[in-house]
């Protein structure tokens, strides 16, 4: 009787341990968004802040207005190879003849990695490298141009985004 009890005691505790929570860890890495920084052109080692820069595109209802600042995270469409975005430079002023726009399109291949139970999936992009597909970006919807109606220059300085802690564009002007 004695075995038959510590039997079904042991049963029951196996039966009642406690279960793994499910919560995402808020510092666990995620889908990861595209920073630019921006830098001077006449001297390329300084960051620049821009000034009442917004940017609005494919996704977005609104424009998301950046008062200064030499660093923005701008998020890419999962479900598409390219999205575009215009940058308008000085927004909100009264003389239209200091607002500049230039439309930059970002093309790259995603790729779906498993996190953990709790976290899901997350999307990883790598900006195309490769002289077989488009441009990493596409300023002006001309492919060759580097310089635009602000932006004076483009560099990518990390083509695989997988975190948000590293640089991956860098405008110039």
């Amino acid at each position: 009787m004695k075995k038959l009890l510590l039997l079904i005691i042991l049963i029951s505790y196996s039966f009642s341990s406690c279960e793994k929570d499910d919560i995402c860890d808020a510092n666990t890495p995620t889908t990861p968004r595209l920073i630019i920084e921006f830098y001077d052109n006449d001297n390329r080692e300084n960051k620049k802040n821009v000034t009442n820069l917004s940017f609005g595109g494919d996704g977005l209802n609104l424009p998301i207005v950046y008062v200064t600042g030499s660093k923005i995270e701008v998020p890419l469409q999962l479900t598409t190879t390219s999205t575009k975005y215009t940058f308008t430079l000085n927004t909100g002023n009264t003389n239209p003849a200091l607002i500049f726009k230039d439309v930059i399109q970002f093309n790259y291949s995603t790729k779906t990695v498993y996190v953990s139970r709790a976290c899901g999936y997350k999307i990883l992009f790598d900006l195309n490298n490769n002289p077989d597909l488009p441009n990493a970006f596409v300023l002006n919807n001309n492919p060759n141009n580097t310089s635009g109606t602000w932006i004076k220059d483009i560099t990518v300085e990390k083509f695989n985004l997988e975190t948000e802690n590293e640089t991956h564009i860098k405008i110039y002007f």
